[in-house]
């Protein structure tokens, strides 16, 4: 990893205002390190520069982990739907061991990767599942749902809202959100937040958007 990388990463997560783990920082780099390695033979992710990884992915993850709480305060357990190489859920596994994350991803290239990424970083606290999320049935729900790779709201209470404990909170993470797709949250569900996120490094816009079901 390039000096100026790590500079940006330190930079990036003191501007976050984050405390993380002493060997954070490391297994970050290595993160990156790895993914730049397999994606020369595997399509993990379209970024290709390293310093760009940096802010595009890392700190684009960590950016909601303020926001990984539920209802009663800080959450254990969490689902990446469509994780791909690990977005945001290697880097949030990273940041936090003590949350149980759990990485949904159908493809199995992917999922090898991913695998490969667990047992390098040595993620205990992570967990593989190479199925689609809507047929995914784990034996234990989790209290929060996120993903960054729908490619709508709906989408997301499609495939991951049974996945969810009772209060659990679904979270999308998405550039710009059109009233249209809004308007596509119906029934049971609700948007409860919308929050504005500001990544260090990268001028485009960014929301976390926070689902509940009511009732």
């Amino acid at each position: 990893m390039k000096q100026s990388s790590i500079e940006q990463l330190r930079s990036g997560i003191a501007q976050i205002g984050l405390a993380l783990p002493a060997e954070a920082e490391e297994k970050f780099q290595a993160y990156l390190a790895l993914l730049a390695k397999w994606n020369r033979s595997y399509n993990l992710t379209a970024v290709r520069d390293e310093t760009l990884m940096v802010s595009q992915h890392v700190l684009d993850s960590l950016v909601v982990l303020p926001h990984i709480v539920t209802s009663g305060g800080k959450a254990a357990s969490l689902a990446d739907v469509g994780s791909g190489g690990g977005l945001p859920g290697i880097p949030l596994a990273i940041a936090r061991p003590q949350l149980e994350v759990a990485l949904i991803e159908s493809n199995h290239k992917k999922a090898s990767f991913l695998q490969q990424a667990k047992i390098e970083l040595k993620l205990n606290n992570v967990s593989i599942h190479c199925v689609r999320a809507e047929a995914f049935k784990p034996e234990k729900l989790f209290e929060m749902v996120i993903s960054r790779a729908v490619s709508s709201l709906a989408d997301l209470i499609r495939l991951g809202s049974h996945l969810l404990v009772p209060g659990g909170r679904l979270l999308v993470m998405k550039g710009d959100l059109q009233d249209d797709e809004i308007a596509q949250v119906q029934g049971d569900w609700r948007i409860t937040q919308n929050i504005p996120l500001q990544v260090p490094e990268l001028q485009a816009q960014r929301k976390l958007i926070v689902i509940e079901k009511t009732g």
